[in-house]
Parts: C-alpha cells; sequence; structure tokens
C-alpha cells in the first residue's frame, strides 16, 4: 500500500475511533467516510440511507466484485487512554469496525489511483452487530449483479498478520429469542391461588444443557441465558409475569433450526402444564456465515503469493457474523486476521484495532483483485 494512502486511512481509523456510534444510528460515521471518500476519490457513491457504497467502474462485461466494511460501534465506555479515545460516553470502538472501514477506504484509494479489470464495489454497511445492517444491504447484492463478494473481521489470540480461513461455516447461526410468560397474580400468602411463573422458567433454563447435548446434532449448538426478570419488588404479591431472554446458536443451520424447535416445544409443553400464557419473541437473528470454497481458495492464493502465513481453522467462530446474509444470496468470504496472540480481545476494555493490518489486509484485497479469474 502506498505510504501516503496507509497515513490517510490511518489518521481516518482514528477519527472514526473518536466518533463511535451505536448500531443503526451511525449517521456521522456514514458522513466522514462519505466526505473521505469523494474528497479523496472519483469513484462513485450511492447513498442508500442507512448505508452506502461506493463503484469503480472497469468496462462492460466485467465480473462486479464487492468487499464489504460494517461501521458500527458497541454500547462500551473506553478504558484505556489513547490519543484517539472515543469522545461517546458508553459508546466505543471495540470491536474494530472503525479499523475494517478504514481498511476498505484504503482499498478504494488505492484501486481508484491504479484502476483493476472488474468491477469493484465498496459496500459500507450499518448495524452489523444487531443483524440488521445485513438483513437491509442484502439487495444490493441483486441490485448491483454482484458476482462475488469479500469481507474480514480482526481478531485476538491469532498471530499478527497471519490469514484464518475455512471452508463452510465460518461463523456460527444465532438468535436472541425473549420467552414471556403470563399467569395470575395472587397474595403472597396464597401463592396457591395464583399462577407463578418463576417454575416454568426455572423448568427451561435447566433443561437448556439437556437439549443442547441432544446426539442427532450434527455439529455443535449451544444456548446462553441471557436475562430473567420475573415479578417485581413487591413482597406481598406473587409473581405472574416473566420473561426469559436466551441465545442460541448453532454451528450448521439444521441443527439451528431443530434447537430452535426444541426449545419452543419446551416451552409450550411447561407453560401448558403451569396453565400460563406464553409469547415467543425473537431479535438479533444471525444466519451460518458460510463460505464458498472457490471464495475462500482465492484468499489462500492471493495469501500464500504475497508470503503471508494461511491458518486452517478446523471450526469457525462461535461468534455471529451478519455477512452471511451476503454470502446467501452470492458467492463469497470472509476471513479473519490476526492481531497477535497476547493482543486484547475484542469487545473488552484494553482492546483497540491494530493498525499494523490495515497495510496487510489491503494489499491482500489488491491480489485477490489483480489475480481475479
Amino acid at each position: 500500500m502506498k505510504t501516503d494512502n496507509l497515513k490517510l486511512v490511518t489518521k481516518l481509523r482514528h477519527e472514526l475511533h473518536k466518533s463511535p456510534e451505536v448500531s443503526y444510528y451511525e449517521e456521522k460515521t456514514k458522513q466522514i467516510l462519505i466526505d473521505f471518500l469523494s474528497k479523496h476519490t472519483s469513484l462513485e457513491i450511492v447513498d442508500e440511507g442507512k448505508w452506502f457504497y461506493a463503484i469503480y467502474y472497469a468496462v462492460a462485461g466485467k465480473k462486479n466484485i464487492a468487499f464489504r466494511a460494517d461501521f458500527d460501534a458497541i454500547k462500551m465506555d473506553e478504558y484505556i487512554d489513547i490519543p484517539h479515545r472515543s469522545v461517546n460516553k458508553g459508546v466505543s470502538h471495540k470491536c474494530g469496525h472503525d479499523g475494517h472501514s478504514a481498511t476498505l477506504c484504503g482499498l478504494a484509494l488505492e484501486i481508484d489511483q491504479s484502476g483493476a479489470d472488474e468491477n469493484i464495489y465498496f459496500l459500507f454497511q450499518h448495524a452489523e452487530e444487531t443483524a440488521q445492517g445485513a438483513i437491509e444491504c442484502v439487495k444490493f447484492i441483486k441490485d448491483c449483479q454482484i458476482d462475488e463478494i469479500f469481507a474480514y473481521h480482526n481478531t485476538s489470540g491469532a498471530e499478527e498478520g497471519a490469514i484464518l480461513v475455512i471452508d463452510g461455516t465460518n461463523n456460527f447461526a444465532s438468535k436472541g429469542m425473549i420467552v414471556e410468560m403470563t399467569g395470575l397474580p395472587s397474595h403472597a400468602s396464597r401463592p396457591e391461588n395464583g399462577r407463578n411463573p418463576a417454575y416454568a422458567i426455572a423448568q427451561i433454563i435447566k433443561s437448556l444443557p439437556k437439549l443442547e447435548s441432544n446426539e442427532s446434532y450434527y455439529g455443535d449448538v449451544l444456548s446462553t441465558v441471557i436475562q430473567v426478570d420475573i415479578g417485581e419488588e413487591a413482597f406481598g404479591i406473587a409473581a405472574h409475569k416473566g420473561k426469559l431472554l436466551i441465545t442460541f446458536r448453532a454451528e450448521l443451520e439444521k441443527d439451528f433450526l431443530d434447537f430452535e424447535a426444541s426449545i419452543i416445544k419446551l416451552a409450550k409443553r411447561v407453560a401448558n402444564e403451569e396453565g400460563l400464557k406464553l409469547e415467543i419473541s425473537y431479535k438479533d437473528e444471525f444466519p451460518v456465515t458460510t463460505n464458498h470454497k472457490e471464495s475462500t481458495d482465492k484468499i489462500r492464493r492471493a495469501a500464500k503469493r504475497l508470503g503471508y502465513r494461511v491458518v486452517e481453522l478446523e471450526k469457525g467462530f462461535r461468534g455471529s457474523e451478519d455477512f452471511g446474509y451476503f454470502t446467501e444470496a452470492t458467492k463469497g468470504a470472509i476471513f479473519y486476521v490476526g492481531n497477535g496472540v497476547d493482543y486484547p480481545q475484542v469487545h473488552t476494555k484494553s482492546y483497540d484495532f491494530n493498525d499494523k493490518i490495515i497495510d496487510l489486509v489491503v494489499d491482500l484485497f489488491k491480489e485477490i483483485i489483480t489475480t481475479y479469474q
């Protein structure tokens, strides 16, 4: 990557880090990115409201290749003293999406200046943390007739600059399930006259490990109790409303659907036994992110030509990625890049994106483009 371009996008990354915004409210972040590309490139920019993309046109009849970056932050205070620390209380870029977007801007600079033999699309996506972003952006694949799409995510605990790849499941599917149960109130001295959802919710929680251990699953499944809210602080009244929040996830799509069905079946059974009204709703729905082998092979070949270390993952990441919506719609792959073995983990207090990997990833993306076939 050109030295001047690297300096520009590193400065951009720090600017983004200073002004983080949570998912679906990234107005300033989006404008910073659009302003940067408008000032430093001649690319066409298509504004879609919450998100946008830029286009480099080659010649008619060429492939349409896309590269995607996310730009939302998370709800966490900035705990480390860095020059570009967050100025927004309770919000910070602790997942590195500022770095992902700066990297894609770096690629845009290089392609705009040097050209490419294919049509290149630079997709900047909002709300990855909640999956709202990809759900809304996925229409981009059809609208622009994208032939293939690539993305990356930084990860700690791996050698700095190592390229982590896998065919098939790169990220587990996950979904937030909200189980609400309503019974009948009673005086606390006469609990037998009411219907308390506490016991039904306790049964569900206690039964989850058994559901996970079902030998019929082909891959890993797991669930996490996120919150339990039963009754209120009124010691004379027995609880009659309860809410249980669960995140469940699976390595494979079929297991994911089967596991969900088993949780619903359990909830219906215990609600019926306890005489409770049951309502189930969902949030943060992520599909399995499935890498296409043809796409991961392009990543492998490009990395090896550049002399990067390629690490073949034995299993995908349990954490979810809404990039799966794109690989359901077209060919593509996402890979991980190591921040360093002892580098602070994402979503932790001491984390800040490792600027050293920007140059590396831009060159890898360029190698995919220049050798594309």
